[in-house]
């Protein structure tokens, strides 16, 4: 086990040129799963490969449990890497494949063995020892590959997006396994993903990246509840947050010709701004009904419902502006349609707001 910093890492690919990693500055705590999450091109993957020395790092460093690793070969640093590509002999068998890079340390037989049955029995592979990879599932090859990992016992684990391949009920069922084993072995782990739900539900903290640049670095409640920029709290949910730019009012900002409260310090720290970046989860929505006031509720019309299980999800637009569109969510099965009216009241003490010019959280 141990702990990983990177302090002000960078890799640039082309001299002048953005770099791809932007002085990256993140701790991961000894045995933690840390999931790396954004959009493509991000950076989490090249991050990810800096620390496993199959990039170079062009400025600032990288740590190990405390030993810079900048000058390391890949091969000396102790780390474990799971890729997407499953990368399996298929002329070997399972316990060949696992214990291959222990053969390859010359370790003896003995304790290969020994190893090999002890990875295979936490990731339930051990009746498929004796199978070859193009008899396995998706599932179990990935898990094949964790096991050849795992019996490395390394000081860190590194996981670049491996369920990607899998089916949506596999990559479920493998995503809690990943859980499980890690909590077990207790091993520091990088896990990189563009899947904010793999990163929501498995990590025990998660860092955002966008444009190479460390966006939040928080545990998943509190990226949900208390995103620091907008475009955290764009990308982490789904449906995605409402962000909508909204002019000041009074007492607040101005929607659909309905006046919102701002709490007191959000509205000292927007100072004399007459726009703000306002979120509104579709959770924070409360619908109305549509003969309610008009002066203190939203009016839209429905332009798509989609149910899922217990839950309802509309999404429409702004009854007197058809390019503001918004997303709520509904309980249980609601009773309208494409074309229908609805009204809605935003939940003024679950506002995000946002400065419009740099995105930052206020206050």
């Amino acid at each position: 086990m141990a702990e990983v910093v990177f302090d002000k890492a960078s890799r640039i690919y082309t001299p002048g040129a953005k770099p791809a990693v932007d002085s990256l500055d993140l701790t991961i705590a000894d045995g933690d799963l840390v999931v790396l999450v954004g959009p493509s091109g991000s950076g989490k993957s090249t991050a990810l490969r800096m620390l496993a020395g199959l990039e170079p790092i062009d400025a600032g460093s990288v740590r190990i449990d405390g030993r810079d690793v900048v000058d390391v070969p890949s091969k000396d640093r102790d780390i474990a890497m799971v890729f997407q590509n499953y990368a399996l002999y298929p002329s070997k068998t399972v316990a060949e494949n696992m214990a291959f890079p222990l053969k390859m340390r010359g370790m003896e037989k003995e304790e290969r063995g020994r190893r090999v049955r002890q990875a295979a029995d936490m990731l339930g592979l051990t009746e498929y020892l004796d199978r070859k990879p193009k008899a396995l599932s998706g599932g179990q090859r990935q898990r094949v590959a964790m096991g050849r990992a795992i019996v490395r016992e390394p000081q860190v684990f590194l996981m670049d997006e491996p369920l990607s391949n899998l089916d949506a009920k596999m990559r479920v069922q493998t995503r809690a396994q990943i859980a499980e084993m890690q909590n077990r072995l207790e091993v520091s782990t990088v896990y990189v993903t563009h899947d904010q739900v793999e990163a929501m539900t498995m990590g025990d903290k998660v860092a955002v990246l966008a444009d190479g640049q460390l966006q939040q670095y928080a545990t998943p409640p509190e990226l949900y509840d208390r995103p620091i920029n907008s475009f955290v709290a764009g990308f982490i949910g789904s449906p995605a947050m409402n962000l909508l730019e909204l002019p000041r009012s009074a007492s607040g900002v101005t929607l659909g010709g309905v006046e919102i409260p701002l709490p007191r310090d959000v509205s000292d720290a927007a100072g004399s701004r007459d726009r703000l970046t306002v979120g509104i989860r579709p959770e924070d929505w409360v619908l109305e009904s549509t003969d309610a006031d008009a002066g203190s509720v939203v009016k839209a019309v429905v332009d798509v419902v989609e149910e899922l299980g217990s839950e309802s999800y509309l999404y429409a637009h702004l009854a007197d502006d058809t390019s503001t569109s918004i997303v709520v969510r509904g309980p249980g099965r609601v009773q309208v349609r494409f074309g229908d009216p609805i009204a809605v009241r935003p939940n003024p003490d679950a506002l995000h707001v946002f400065d419009v010019e740099t995105g930052r959280r206020l206050p």
